[in-house]
């Protein structure tokens, strides 16, 4: 038996250090080459990172949530054979430094990964079937006790959902990698202990305190809004609007094309905005303060933020203002499901001249956007209601909704916020507007 070291590989793109997202392996776990090792992330994009070689792990270089520099030992194996390092060995070889990559490591080489980085000992996150049915279409469950003390593993909207339902996630099964816990997996217990009985018995009393660490995306988002709230001096702005046209011409558009890609109202805000932008070039841009430098954007690139299991992401339709309605609505949907299965590549999450934000249904009647750092401007769609409003003094019923939007009031003044607003406004409510002239 041999002692085989693997470091942390150079995820490229001149990243120095990677967070440790998820371990899949425990010491004492016998693995083989391929199998899935460990979860890092950059900035915003996760990897799963295969087994090297096969063997048994004897130690793991780094907790959940740690950051590790590049080169840092990653994980510690008994392999067959002389492995790469001798047994006690202080400072052992790079993982790569025994002899030429593995056949499946060469063949990763000239691979296109979804994330877009070099390192061949990397893969797309999300390859393997998070769950495997079996039998009589039962799931198998891997975990299905916890040791004292050990916490489980699931998403934020995951969390929220068990604790709705009056569900202790410590005595769920996880079926997920690293025995994280899904949806299935609150479904399966919910169906196995409840039965589909409704009581109406309080829920009892709950004691106790868990203790959830930021880590992975959800500390990268913590760390940029604070970051945001830190550097910008903002200030919002709320205007109502009037959609009822809007609403009837999207309603047309949908049934007269409905073989096209389904408009929601976001296509027709992002027309509105870049119509907008012509006339306001001061909200289409991005601030950098440490040089005391304004670079405004000719092109606008749109981030739509958007809600995913591990927390928000805010992937860019570029070049909005060559896009048209169904183009625009096809980019919007094609982000959205990469970034919610994780696939949004590299490129695809940066670069956003400024950004719109929804909650849908959930919108309120107002709310106080946190702008997208650097950016100076973010516009937000607030819930569209029907209700009463006067119309040259008659009483009618008109569908309504609010733009709340944020803006940096180190370059964006009250009256140009407002200016800016105003113009949008205009053209979502008389819809004519968006598709005459180029201003």
């Amino acid at each position: 038996m041999g002692r085989y070291v693997f470091k942390l590989p150079d995820i490229g793109e001149g990243t120095t250090e990677a967070e440790i997202v998820a371990w899949h392996v425990k010491p004492g776990d016998t693995i083989r080459e391929e199998d899935p090792l460990v979860d890092v992330m950059t900035d915003k994009a996760t990897v799963e990172i295969p087994a090297p070689v096969t063997g048994t792990v004897i130690a793991l270089g780094g907790a959940v949530g740690e950051k590790r520099p590049v080169g840092s030992e990653l994980v510690t194996l008994d392999v067959a054979g002389e492995g790469n390092a001798a047994a006690g060995d202080p400072h052992p070889p790079a993982a790569g430094a025994a002899g030429p990559p593995s056949p499946a490591m060469r063949e990763r080489e000239d691979s296109a990964l979804v994330v877009q980085l070099p390192s061949p000992a990397l893969r797309e996150r999300g390859d393997r079937p998070r769950e495997r049915p079996v039998g009589e279409g039962k799931i198998v469950h891997p975990l299905t006790a916890r040791r004292s003390g050990e916490k489980p593993l699931a998403s934020p909207a995951v969390r929220k959902r068990a604790w709705d339902l009056g569900i202790e996630l410590r005595f769920v099964p996880g079926t997920g990698p690293g025995g994280r816990i899904t949806h299935d997996d609150l479904d399966a217990y919910v169906a196995g202990h409840n039965q589909g009985a409704i009581s109406a018995a309080p829920l009892g009393r709950r004691d106790g305190i868990e203790d959830i660490a930021l880590v992975g995306l959800r500390r990268t988002i913590a760390e940029r809004l604070q970051e945001s709230k830190r550097r910008i001096p903002h200030f919002s702005y709320v205007e109502e609007i009037d959609v009822t046209a809007l609403e009837d011409l999207r309603e047309h558009l949908n049934h007269e094309r409905s073989g096209r890609e389904h408009l929601t109202l976001l296509p027709f805000l992002i027309r509105a905005i870049v119509r907008g932008v012509v006339e306001h070039p001061q909200v289409n841009a991005r601030f950098d303060d440490d040089a005391g430098m304004l670079h405004r954007h000719n092109a606008v690139h749109v981030g739509v933020a958007t809600q995913t299991d591990n927390g928000l992401i805010v992937p860019v339709v570029r070049h909005a203002e060559a896009l048209d309605l169904w183009q625009a609505a096809a980019e919007i949907a094609r982000l959205a499901e990469a970034a919610r299965s994780g696939k949004a590549k590299r490129e695809e999450l940066a670069g956003s001249t400024i950004t719109v934000t929804s909650l849908g249904r959930l919108g309120g009647i107002a709310s106080t956007p946190v702008i997208n750092y650097p950016e100076v401007a973010i516009v937000g769609v607030n819930r569209i209601t029907e209700r009463p409003v006067v119309r040259d003094g008659q009483v009618v019923v008109r569908k309504m909704m609010n733009l709340s939007s944020s803006f940096d009031h180190r370059i964006v003044d009250g009256f140009e916020a407002a200016s800016f607003i105003q113009r949008v406004k205009a053209r979502l409510e008389t819809p004519a507007m968006l598709f005459i002239g180029s201003g």
